[in-house]
């Protein structure tokens, strides 16, 4: 699917909104079409909406968009001001099972589209999904998360989704050590008076 490049970000979003190139449409009760600073010089991209998610139209709302919140804070960031957030479908997956190889393929030219948009110097892709449709189908979360990637011009960096880290509390070390890297980065690349009470 081509998607003419829209005058702005909200043209986009009520395209998406009217969107049934997928079977997951039929399914819906939102379209969760993203949200956050749409100047952001940091992105996060997930997988897919979950069951609060398709209910509210926002994402990231449930049990794992609470942690993903609590992330943000203690890195300095927010969805106000400085952060945009994503998934890889706009759509929620029924049972919140991992979208299939047509539904993505259907939906990744409105990210891509939001990425060009938004124009972020950082993305931080949250968990396996992410990585895979983006980077590599044949990636692994666990051998490349906290890890830099270049792609189209952009750093990435894998690292474990919310809803992981919610599952197995072992998790969560790691994951700090990658967002203090975030962090780093972030004042590198952004605003080297980045404040983060933590890093």
């Amino acid at each position: 699917m081509e998607i003419d490049l829209n005058p702005d970000l909200e043209s986009l979003k009520i395209r998406a909104l009217e969107c049934r190139e997928c079977e997951l449409c039929k399914h819906r009760t939102h379209v969760v079409f993203g949200e956050g600073y749409s100047f952001a010089d940091i992105m996060f991209i997930g997988e897919g909406p979950g069951y609060y998610e398709d209910i509210q139209g926002r994402p990231f709302v449930g049990r794992a968009g609470k942690l993903l919140d609590k992330i943000l804070y203690v890195c300095g960031f927010s969805r106000d001001d400085s952060a945009y957030i994503a998934n890889i479908v706009k759509c929620r997956p029924p049972e919140n099972r991992d979208p299939l190889p047509p539904e993505r393929e259907s939906c990744l030219p409105y990210l891509f589209k939001q990425i060009e948009y938004i124009n972020p110097k950082i993305i931080i892709l949250l968990g396996s999904v992410a990585l895979k449709a983006l980077v590599d189908p044949d990636a692994k979360i666990t051998s490349v998360r906290g890890t830099w990637i270049e792609w189209k011009g952009r750093l990435l960096m894998p690292v474990y989704h919310p809803a992981a880290l919610l599952r197995n509390q072992s998790l969560k070390k790691e994951a700090w050590e990658d967002f203090k890297k975030v962090v780093r980065k972030y004042r590198e690349l952004v605003n080297p008076d980045h404040y983060s009470a933590h890093v």
